[in-house]
Order: C-alpha cells, then sequence, then structure tokens
C-alpha cells in the first residue's frame, strides 16, 4: 500500500505538469477549433528562461528558495505570454479566414521553426539546473514520505488550475472566453471583441505551459531543446482524453495520464509506460469517442 500512494503521488506531480500544458491545447482549440502544434516549443522556452534568468538574477540568493522560484515562474510566464500573442499575430491571424488547413501547416512551421531556434541559441545538448533549488524535505502522508518537491509541484499545478477555471467561469472577460468558443459569429454580434478573446487565449495558455517548463526544469533537473515534442504530444492525449475544447476535461486527462504512466511503471515496466498510456487512450476513446468530459456539439449550418 506505501509502493502504491508513493506512486500515486507520483503520477499526480507529473500528472499536474500535463494538465497545464494540455490547457493550451485545450483553450486555444476550443475557441478557434485549431491545434497550436507550436505549444509544445513554447513549454520548452519556458524551461529555457527559467534556467537563464535564474543564471542572470540569482532570484533564490536575494528572495530565498520560495519567493525565489514564484518570482522566477511569474517572470517566466509574462515572457512566454508575449510570445504567445506574437505567435498569434504573425502565424495564425493572417490566415483565420483561409481553409483549416493552411493554419494547420503554419502550426508544424512554427513549431519547427522554435525547436530549431531554441537549439541555436542554447545549442542541442541537454542544459542542467542548479541543484536544490527547492529543500526536498520528506513529508509523511498516510504514513508514506513524499518529497515536498513533489507536493509542491501538485499544489502549484492545482491551485493555477483552480484560476483557471475560476477565471473562465466566474469573470466577464470568462464568459466571453465561453461564447467565443460556442460561437464566434453569434459572439460578435453580441459586442464581444472575439481578436481580443483570442488574444487572452493565446497568453493564458502559454503562459501556462511556461510554468509547466520551469517546472520540469526543477523537476527533473535537467530539459533540452525537443522535449516539447514528448510533453506536447502526452498533453495533447491528455486533452484529448479529457475531452479537447473542455478545461476540466484537459485537468482530469493530465492527472490521469500521469498516474496510469506512474503506475504503469511501477508495476509492469518503466519502457511499457508510454505504450500503456497510448492503450489506456486508445480504449477510452473507443468508449468515450469524445473524451470523458467531451460533449456532443451540433454541426453549425
Amino acid at each position: 500500500m506505501e509502493f502504491f500512494l508513493q506512486q500515486l503521488f507520483n503520477g499526480l506531480a507529473v500528472g499536474g505538469i500535463y494538465a497545464l500544458v494540455a490547457l493550451g491545447y485545450t483553450m486555444v482549440y476550443g475557441v478557434m477549433k485549431l491545434m497550436n502544434f507550436a505549444h509544445g516549443e513554447l513549454f520548452t522556452m519556458g524551461a529555457f528562461l527559467g534556467l537563464s534568468f535564474l543564471g542572470i538574477f540569482a532570484f533564490t540568493e536575494s528572495l530565498g528558495p520560495f519567493g525565489g522560484v514564484l518570482v522566477l515562474i511569474l517572470l517566466v510566464m509574462a515572457m512566454v505570454a508575449l510570445m504567445g500573442v506574437l505567435l498569434e499575430r504573425v502565424a495564425y491571424r493572417p490566415l483565420r479566414s483561409s481553409p483549416r488547413l493552411s493554419a494547420i501547416v503554419s502550426a508544424l512551421g512554427a513549431s519547427i521553426f522554435l525547436q530549431n531556434a531554441i537549439m541555436l541559441i542554447y545549442g542541442a545538448r541537454f542544459q542542467v539546473y542548479p541543484h536544490g533549488i527547492l529543500p526536498n524535505i520528506p513529508l509523511s502522508f498516510f504514513g508514506v514520505e513524499i518529497p515536498l518537491l513533489r507536493v509542491l509541484l501538485l499544489l502549484v499545478s492545482l491551485v493555477m488550475m483552480a484560476g483557471l477555471y475560476f477565471f473562465v467561469q466566474k469573470t466577464q472577460i470568462g464568459t466571453a472566453i465561453r461564447a467565443a468558443a460556442i460561437d464566434q459569429d453569434a459572439a460578435r454580434l453580441m459586442g464581444i471583441n472575439v481578436d481580443r478573446v483570442i488574444q487572452i487565449v493565446f497568453i493564458i495558455g502559454p503562459a501556462l505551459g511556461a510554468a509547466a517548463g520551469v517546472m520540469v526544469g526543477i523537476y527533473y533537473g535537467q530539459i533540452n531543446f525537443t522535449m516539447g515534442w514528448i510533453f506536447g504530444l502526452k498533453a495533447f492525449t491528455a486533452a484529448i482524453i479529457g475531452g479537447i475544447g473542455n478545461i476540466p476535461g484537459a485537468m482530469l486527462g493530465g492527472l490521469l495520464l500521469g498516474v496510469l504512466e506512474a503506475m504503469g511503471a511501477a508495476y509492469i515496466s518503466t519502457a511499457w509506460k508510454d505504450a500503456i498510456a497510448f492503450a489506456v487512450l486508445i480504449l477510452i476513446l473507443l468508449v468515450r469517442p469524445r473524451g470523458i468530459l467531451g460533449e456532443r456539439v451540433a454541426d453549425k449550418l
């Protein structure tokens, strides 16, 4: 039982990271019906900017470990959010009225461009985060010792997800986002600035991905310019499992995928953990083609 609880916490910590990245995919798809394939590279950019700012500003030395990491994450989120806005203006907005295939090709092109830009700036080798940025004190839960870092990762992820859910459900801007996701033409007739809504989505999604990138760097200790591909693929999978375009679904899908990976690695084999996760994805889609929380949406005539 102790081993099971340890793996459950491991899976929830990693699943929280998947969920944060998945939210970027699902928000863009919900409003624009477009998969932002460059989102994984924005996540990677967040990880590398976090490493750079750690070296330049030494936040953890001047503000302490917790305050320093908090300021670091907020700064990286702001920088990557600006990149998200620029990406939308350059790669997607000019193709808004074009066939959807054109936007998909543009997204793939942006992904390749950003990945190679990161490689040229930082190099192709793995980059290492400083060891011991946060104290890794073991905490006891139900008789099981869990490292403080994993608890903090899960808590930060849950707070960000809860904040996003409250923002979308309870604020005026969130109402505009939900209206644009249902019908952009009707939203315009109601006086909603859809272009501004899309811009806000491209601020929130990349910002959450950037926070996840910093968390990955701190948790695993090393980053690489290709990491956006595998994390992006798994986050995309999580969004599909939960129901693409559904924000609570992306949260649930990310946490579920992380737990499935952890349990598969613990009880079967680490070599099979990805295969197990994607096999579960296939099974879920066979039973629920729209995902766990996905809903049937009527086609516009």
